[in-house]
């Protein structure tokens, strides 16, 4: 629990403003305003009133000391190039001394990830991890610092190229499709040529799917989850991929990484019936069931720091 009132120790814990409003270093100013009223809503005094002094006070200190500051920081071009330009350096030195070591699961899972995952990727986790930043003080305090690191992960896969602002037309997409696999024939005849048609091109997701089933079925998990990563790179708006990758984290008990993929498949299909059977366990709302009906949502609404009064 942060003591009372803050101490400049803990406040300096948060000197990532991108960590700190749980956004992307990739962000433009609208996503950057809209997260800052997000969070400035949740914050204000009006939400507050129903809750205790020492809570009110609480909160009045983390949007005065931290949000306010954090968001006047970034709204600047310059002083937003300068802190970006003070990340990379701290992500150079930390290459350099060796001590970049993600902690974080996603962090860990980001820093492995191939080329073509990275940004997809990182915008999923950042998702997930803001989602939940700012229910309580302890979150706060949690959360917060996983931020940090997936920030200074992501600058680091990203190091030599220029942080790209996002298209407002949604994320980067997918890869090409990948070579042949080591002595796969190039060419095989078909029915199709024999009749005189174009043959079908051969479907590498699909293979490396049946191979992560032969893994799964011989409880080779890491394998497993390498061949599904391997089909999402080829299909990347494959919703039943994304469930079947899902489930392969949940058997390695890695349920972040398995929340940011049924999500995924949630989104891509809402009536996915895999990602829909694993929701409720990891927590995941459930916008539209396939009968019409809703299931998962969170019961209630407290707003941001009701969440902050001790159970």
């Amino acid at each position: 629990m942060a003591p009372e009132p803050l101490s400049h120790d803990w406040l300096k814990q948060f000197s990532d403003p991108y960590a700190t409003l749980g956004l992307s270093v990739a962000a433009d100013e609208r996503r950057l305003l809209k997260r800052y009223r997000q969070v400035a809503k949740r914050l204000h005094p009006d939400v507050q009133a129903n809750n205790d002094e020492s809570t009110q006070e609480l909160a009045r200190q983390i949007i005065t000391r931290l949000v306010n500051p954090a968001y006047q920081r970034l709204k600047i071009d310059k002083s937003r190039s300068e802190t970006l330009a003070t990340l990379r350096f701290k992500v150079r030195r930390l290459t350099r001394q060796s001590q970049l070591n993600p902690t974080s699961e996603l962090a860990k899972a980001l820093f492995k990830a191939a080329d073509t995952e990275v940004d997809v990727f990182y915008e999923q986790a950042l998702d997930q991890l803001a989602e939940g930043q700012y229910e309580s003080v302890e979150t706060f305090e949690q959360i917060t610092p996983q931020l940090a690191e997936l920030n200074l992960v992501y600058l680091r896969r990203k190091m030599g190229e220029p942080v790209i602002r996002e298209k407002r037309t949604g994320l980067v997409a997918a890869s090409t499709v990948p070579a042949a696999p080591v002595g796969q024939p190039k060419h095989q005849p078909n029915d199709a040529q024999s009749n005189g048609k174009a043959p079908l091109p051969p479907n590498y997701a699909e293979r490396h799917i049946e191979r992560a089933q032969e893994y799964l079925q011989k409880g080779n998990h890491n394998q497993a989850v390498q061949e599904l990563r391997d089909a999402i790179r080829i299909e990347p708006s494959n919703s039943h991929f994304h469930s079947l990758l899902g489930r392969a984290y949940l058997m390695q008990k890695l349920e972040g990484m398995a929340k940011v993929h049924f999500r995924q498949a949630l989104k891509l299909d809402s009536n996915n019936a895999l990602a829909r059977k694993y929701a409720p366990r990891l927590g995941i709302e459930l916008q539209s069931a396939p009968n019409g009906n809703t299931k998962g949502k969170r019961q209630g609404n407290r707003g941001f720091f009701g969440l902050f009064q001790k159970k």
